[in-house]
């Protein structure tokens, strides 16, 4: 049967129902329209917040849902006023393709704090339907929101940079991290942001300690990824020993925890910036914050921008995500080690060479 002309189809692998299961899926994308960019997707990281959804732990799941933003594949497809790609071109996309373009905060090259901002997965596109992400063979995206990925960083490790990487690089930059050359940052959490952290910060000239309540990383922490401390949780002196020695402290934690430890570790007007999106409030001692002048911030990913900045700095200096690459029939069993935090320190799905259209048809 010939394909209809207004039909793009496509495949990839979707969850059907608060279980998570993901299996395959046939669906459609729009056409490439004069503003767009057809991409092959040759990787596909899977990040925590993939999870998040498919079993609808946010509560904003709307089922089916194809997860995956941070797509790394080759421009098929350029419309007619596009000119900052062409066929051919190494892209990614990450966590957003679209938003308002008329707000301050889009104004400001914000596009992720906008109102109307469109994610990548389970978020409303202009006609009405439900946009799927990257755990499929293509997608179609506007060019504002395409980003090119830069000659000599790797398509499958530098994947997971375009949530992962300006997930954390963001907030460094804001914060002051990043002009904080010999000051002193804590990483909390070692896992798919704060190996990233650990590396970024290290580019910009921080001294950097991980914090951990797993003492079996310390040797990974240090002669892998370039840590210059480690700190356990669970080491009473050792923590008191280290109260009021960082000047900043990026908690990447994504666990339900308490943040007066964290709090304690901060000099006077110390930061301690929040990355992490635990399911549940997070208590707030506000004793400790007022007594030492100290800051508590939030962030989320950054603007187009802002991520081409991050995956070319990655890029100069060799910064990448530690995977472990994967088969899309995989999937299922790599969300489950996920839960459990088995991985070191991201899964990255081999699309291109493992997604097979044939499968799920009758």
């Amino acid at each position: 049967m010939a394909k209809s002309p207004d039909r793009n189809e496509a495949f990839g692998w979707a969850a059907n129902d608060k279980s998570g299961v993901l299996s395959p899926f046939h669906f459609s994308r729009r056409e490439n329209g004069d503003n767009d960019v057809t991409v092959k997707i040759l990787f596909c990281g899977v990040c925590h917040s993939d999870l998040h959804i498919i079993r609808n732990e946010w509560g904003n799941a709307r089922y089916p849902i194809i997860p995956g933003h941070e797509i790394v594949g080759i421009a098929t497809k350029v419309g007619k006023n596009v000119t900052g790609f062409k066929e051919g071109d190494r892209v990614g996309v990450g966590v957003i393709i679209g938003s308002c373009q008329s707000c301050d905060s889009c104004h400001q090259d914000l596009e992720n704090y906008c109102p109307q901002v469109v994610y990548t997965y389970n978020s409303p596109s202009s006609d009405g339907t439900r946009n799927q992400g990257g755990y499929s063979d293509k997608i179609v995206v506007d060019h504002r929101f395409v980003l090119r990925f830069p000659d000599g960083l790797p398509s499958d490790s530098g994947a997971p940079l375009l949530c992962s990487g300006i997930t954390v690089y963001s907030p460094m930059k804001y914060y002051g991290m990043a002009e904080g050359k010999g000051k002193h940052l804590g990483v909390s959490g070692l896992g798919g942001l704060g190996h990233i952290a650990v590396k970024i910060g290290k580019a910009f000239g921080l001294k950097v300690t991980v914090i951990s309540r797993s003492p079996e990383k310390e040797r990974e922490a240090i002669d892998k990824l370039g840590a210059d401390s480690f700190l356990v949780t669970s080491d009473s002196q050792k923590m008191k020993d280290a109260i009021g020695t960082m000047d900043f402290v990026l908690d990447t934690v994504s666990a339900d925890h308490s943040l007066m430890p964290l709090f304690s570790l901060l000099k006077v007007n110390g930061k301690l910036v929040t990355v992490g999106l635990p399911e549940k409030p997070l208590l707030l001692p506000v004793f400790p914050l007022a007594a030492g002048r100290k800051m508590v911030g939030g962030s989320m990913i950054g603007g187009m921008k802002e991520t081409q900045e991050m995956l070319d700095f990655c890029a100069k200096h060799n910064i990448v995500a530690d995977i472990e690459l994967i088969k899309m029939s995989d999937i299922n069993s790599a969300m489950e080690r996920l839960v459990k935090s088995d991985v070191r320190y991201r899964f990255v799905i081999d699309v291109a060479n493992s997604l097979n259209p044939a499968q799920g048809r009758l």
